[in-house]
């Protein structure tokens, strides 16, 4: 696949000016190449992108057969990305993921002990249906996802970059599934749910799938052009009140507080940690400049409030008796926080 005309070779080294310009035309890009694909989705993307270009991990939430899996393995063609699946089965073991040593016959006579690296070793990591394992499996990935390197009997090997793992799972209310422990869900910068969809784009789907090979995709970006382009994410400034609005929303999630809102003690178990700040000031970062922005504004941390705060906010028994979600809670905290 060959890069569209106005992209530099990926040898030559971006300006911060080039990209810039880059990410003020990526969203639509990423749009009309993952498009020829997937049909409609156009927030799940767009919160993939601002994830991806974050340098951070998702979780994306769906029901069976909404095309997730196909979702991720043409983003990561997009941007021309090094890509394993790993499926996530009851009896899949922490080495399946990360590798395992292995005795193998020497040329010099003999037998030693050589690693087999395991899938886990590539830029993109497809984990799919995670909560279908048991957590001793799911934990093979928390160093992976937060140090970019894995462990194995004593030696510390260091990932590809750039490395992102995009999880999917199932609702939790259908059997043969696991909760993911909360340690391994803070480390997913962005739960992003993938509904079912409109009628017209259904009709297109099954129009398109049935009618023969679909038009193949574009490479957009390098490994290396995304690795720049998170350098420049991290540099975009952000005022003072709205880096401070950011950690106000995600204190006020706390429920034992002093000043926290009285449906947050009636409501929540479990509130946002400092994690989900960072998240929330990073990815607003991000949506500034793909909106070609160089400043943050408040309605960009408000835009990333729901992704950020949805696995991380744990509700009570109380709320589900009372038929109270966690999306209800984090609406009824922008409403609460003020600005």
């Amino acid at each position: 696949m060959s890069a569209p005309p106005d992209l530099p070779p990926s040898s030559a080294p971006l300006t911060e000016r080039q990209i810039v310009e880059l990410l003020a035309t990526a969203r639509q890009r990423l749009f009309a190449e993952v498009g020829k694909v997937i049909v409609g989705q156009l927030h799940v993307i767009d919160e993939m992108l601002i994830a991806l270009l974050a340098g951070g991990h998702c979780l994306i939430t769906g029901a069976p057969g909404l095309a997730k899996t196909l979702l991720i393995k043409t983003v990561a063609d997009v941007c021309h990305l090094s890509f394993q699946r790993i499926q996530f089965t009851p009896d899949l073991m922490p080495s399946d993921i990360t590798g395992t040593e292995i005795l193998e016959d020497s040329p010099e006579g003999g037998r030693k002990l050589v690693f087999s690296r395991g899938p886990v070793f590539a830029n993109m990591i497809l984990a799919d249906e995670i909560n279908r394992t048991p957590p001793k499996t799911q934990a093979a990935l928390l160093e992976a996802m937060q140090e970019h390197q894995v462990t194995v009997n004593g030696k510390t090997m260091h990932l590809p970059e750039p490395f992102f793992v995009l999880a999917t799972q199932n609702p939790i209310e259908q059997e043969g599934t696991y909760p993911l422990p909360e340690a391994q869900l803070d480390r997913f910068m962005l739960n992003i749910v993938i509904d079912y969809l409109s009628e017209d784009d259904e009709v297109s789907v099954v129009t398109r799938t049935t009618s023969g090979k679909g038009e193949p995709v574009q490479r957009l970006f390098t490994g290396e052009q995304l690795l720049a382009f998170q350098q420049v994410v991290r540099k975009v400034p952000i005022a003072e009140d709205i880096a401070r609005y950011a950690v106000r929303l995600s204190a006020a999630s706390r429920p034992g507080r002093d000043g926290v809102p009285d449906f947050i003690n009636q409501w929540v178990n479990w509130g946002a940690g400092t994690r989900a700040s960072q998240n929330l000031v990073l990815g607003a970062k991000t949506r500034a400049l793909l909106a070609g922005r160089a400043h943050v504004t408040h309605d960009d941390i408000r835009a990333l409030a729901l992704p950020v705060f949805r696995h991380r906010i744990l509700v009570n028994y109380k709320a589900e008796a009372e038929g109270v979600t966690v999306e209800k809670v984090i609406a009824k905290l922008l409403e609460t926080v003020k600005i």
